[in-house]
């Protein structure tokens, strides 16, 4: 099994491609997803964010206010990075769990949908393979302005907060055009997946795995054999 990271930018159109990915069966795991479970009321990351930022950013549930943390981190980056060095390592700890669940399974591959891929740089080097969901400047611009009713500075303020998709474009090992229509979009994921599906990968990392299996074997049989004998 090998690992593809997925990335792209802020309304770039990932959701699409991944939702094609879905349908098409991959295993398919959501950083964002993992992002929320680990600051779950009573977990370790969220009795560190509260003693950090402090119980105005609580909801009535008890649960984070989203919306009033990431506007603390939009403006103080060194906030930022207070708020990841306490998410990162029980998202790592949570997405490596599940990694070896899809393993077990025999997936071919799994792919691990990271925001943040390219920003945190230390991640690729995981990856077999990198895909970047990209659009040009002024698509990006629109769709934001579009999804969130933002105006133009507002939505260029948060686009200007990420890596731009041209530099993350340079460090992709497979792009995905999403300018165009979502059909354009979809037939250029079938593509992908196709090369995915036909990569060796999986069966030289399958046949490592049983080579130590059957060497581990080996070697235990043979201790069996020593005291008993």
């Amino acid at each position: 099994m090998f690992l593809v990271g997925l990335s792209g930018g802020i309304a770039s159109g990932k959701s699409t491609v991944v939702a094609v990915l879905r349908e098409l069966g991959c295993a398919v795991i959501d950083a964002d997803v993992i992002a929320r479970q680990v600051v779950q009321p009573h977990s370790k990351a969220h009795q560190q964010i509260l003693q950090h930022f402090g119980t105005e950013i609580l909801l009535e549930n008890g649960e984070i206010n989203r919306e009033a943390l990431g506007n603390i981190i939009f403006s103080q980056p060194e906030k930022r990075q207070l708020l990841n060095s306490i998410t990162h390592p029980e998202i790592l700890k949570e997405m490596l769990k599940q990694v070896l669940k899809y393993f077990v399974l025999g997936y071919h591959y799994v792919i691990l949908d990271i925001p943040l891929l390219f920003e945190t740089r230390g991640l690729t080097r995981f990856m077999k393979y990198t895909v970047l969901v990209y659009c040009d400047p002024p698509t990006q611009l629109a769709r934001l302005m579009k999804r969130n009713g933002l105006d133009v500075a507002e939505a260029e303020a948060r686009i200007s907060s990420q890596l731009p998709l041209e530099e993350k474009r340079k460090w992709a090992t497979h792009v995905i055009d999403n300018c165009g229509d979502r059909e354009s979009t979809r037939r250029q994921v079938l593509r992908l997946h196709a090369y995915l599906e036909d990569s060796l990968h999986f069966l030289w990392a399958r046949l490592a795995v049983g080579t130590a299996v059957a060497g581990l074997g080996g070697l235990v049989f043979l201790l069996i054999r020593h005291f008993i004998s």
